[in-house]
């Protein structure tokens, strides 16, 4: 049996329990504390909600639970015993607990469990598979996003320094601190999930925590085009290119799904591949078994130890891969993701933050031009040698995620980057698309890998016979 984690409480530790059900925090507590004002009782269950009265009854017990814990204790249970002997206590506070039911009671002790062990009233959206992101804007406001669609969610923190110790807590998990000195951390959790947390005085209304979640189930081309990101036709062009080693960029906004289509790109790829991944937080999820990942590091707080993207890109290409395939380039790395697909890393992908396939070569110019003193007809040559495809992903008003172009870099017209749409999505929630048709201009790779009837069968399913395919 495990050991109870309740020590023998304080003499005082009993008259905090009033008969009207007012809890207050014990006398001696409240002395060192300076504390002075007394918690409001609890309704009538009648009088509220029961989801609004658990919130307050677990607010209510918080303090006694950390008055009466031995927190040495308390760390070695797992959440189950910890939440029987929280139980056995509830028990023996009867007047407290009088008007819960016992279902109530359960719950109860499950936020407290939640605020000893886990993420406090964050938990619940935590466990959550239909929750992509969590985020939260100070101690009374709380939005997730379901289903691509953000909502509000009725989440309620006793405090500012409630929220404030959650935020402390999950930067402890990653071994980071958040405090006045050090306002800001942008780390990835034990589970794969990424977040940023930012606290007063930088953030002006309390704590804001932004958590976008890991998901752990895998993808496919096939499983994305039956979900109507595109169509089977696309899916089976993109499948080609992946196999016929075409550099491909992946443009689209934050939270356009861009991470997942990479993930389904990948499982494309020939298991006999070496593959290095580079990420700011590491969400990549390469099935292949020979697979190199690296993450870059922040700035410590003595301001040293800082990797960059541009850092492990100059240094994977020292480790033998067959493809790079790059998280996000945002900066001076683009001229170390460009030299790798120009100079024996076929096959290579990264993505890129831009509205339109044009805005993505605009950026990618930018990028090399900060970091070179050359004309800007170079630099599109660089490109353009790079470059094969375009994606673009794009978040619909629905919520839905989907492809909506893919574009062929055809080459240099003068000084100008000529690019040739060869799918897209047409206007309007239908989840219609319409292709060229029109061979593309890295054909040769393609029959250098035995696909070109299979790629031709592709591109003849345009306009109606797409829609029919979907």
């Amino acid at each position: 049996m495990a050991r109870s984690p309740f020590g023998r409480r304080p003499r005082a530790a009993k008259e905090h329990i009033k008969q009207d059900n007012t809890v207050e925090a014990p006398r001696e507590r409240r002395e060192e504390t300076g504390a002075t004002a007394a918690v409001e009782p609890v309704l009538p269950a009648h009088n509220q909600t029961a989801s609004v009265l658990v919130a307050d009854m677990a607010a209510q017990l918080h303090p006694v639970i950390v008055q009466s814990l031995d927190m040495a204790k308390a760390s070695e249970l797992g959440r189950g015993e910890l939440a029987v002997q929280l139980r056995a206590f509830l028990d023996t506070e009867e007047s407290v607990a009088a008007d819960l039911t016992p279902l109530d009671r359960q719950r109860v002790v499950e936020r407290l469990v939640d605020d000893i062990k886990g993420l406090g009233p964050l938990e619940p959206l935590f466990n959550d598979p239909h929750i992509s992101d969590i985020l939260v804007n100070g101690v009374k406001s709380v939005y997730v996003e379901r289903r691509g669609k953000l909502e509000p969610v009725d989440i309620r923190f006793r405090d500012a320094q409630h929220l404030l110790n959650i935020a402390q807590r999950i930067a402890g998990w990653v071994g980071r601190r958040v405090d006045e000195s050090s306002p800001m951390v942008d780390a990835r959790l034990p589970d794969g999930s990424r977040v940023n947390i930012i606290i007063p005085p930088l953030a002006l209304d309390g704590a804001a925590i932004s958590i976008r979640r890991f998901v752990v189930k895998g993808i496919s081309l096939e499983e994305m085009a039956t979900r109507q990101a595109f169509t089977p036709a696309m899916a089976k062009l993109l499948q080609i290119c992946v196999k016929a080693r075409l550099n491909i960029l992946v443009a689209g906004g934050t939270g356009a799904g861009k991470t997942t289509f990479m993930n389904a790109l990948s499982r494309e790829i020939n298991h006999a591949e070496r593959l290095v991944t580079i990420e700011d937080s590491a969400e990549l999820q390469l099935q292949q078994p020979h697979v190199v990942r690296l993450e870059t590091r922040t700035m410590s707080v003595e301001g040293t130890g800082m990797v960059t993207i541009r850092d492990l890109l100059i240094n994977a290409l020292r480790m033998r891969p067959d493809r790079i395939i790059v998280g996000e380039v945002r900066g001076e790395e683009a001229e170390e993701m460009l030299n790798a697909m120009n100079t024996g890393h076929p096959g290579s992908m990264c993505t890129v933050h831009a509205n339109n396939p044009r805005d993505a070569l605009m950026r990618l110019e930018n990028m090399l031009q900060a970091v070179n003193d050359v004309p800007l007809m170079a630099i599109r040559r660089r490109i353009v040698a790079a470059l094969d495809i375009i994606v673009q992903m794009a978040r619909l008003r629905s919520g839905h995620r989907c492809v909506t172009s893919i574009t062929d870099v055809v080459g240099l017209e003068g000084d100008v980057v000529t690019t040739e749409e060869m799918w897209r999505r047409r206007p309007g929630e239908a989840h219609e698309f319409e292709g060229s048709g029109r061979q593309p201009s890295w054909m040769e790779s393609v029959e250098a890998v035995g696909l070109r009837s299979e790629l031709m069968e592709a591109l003849q399913m345009t306009g109606n016979d797409v829609e029919a395919a979907a």
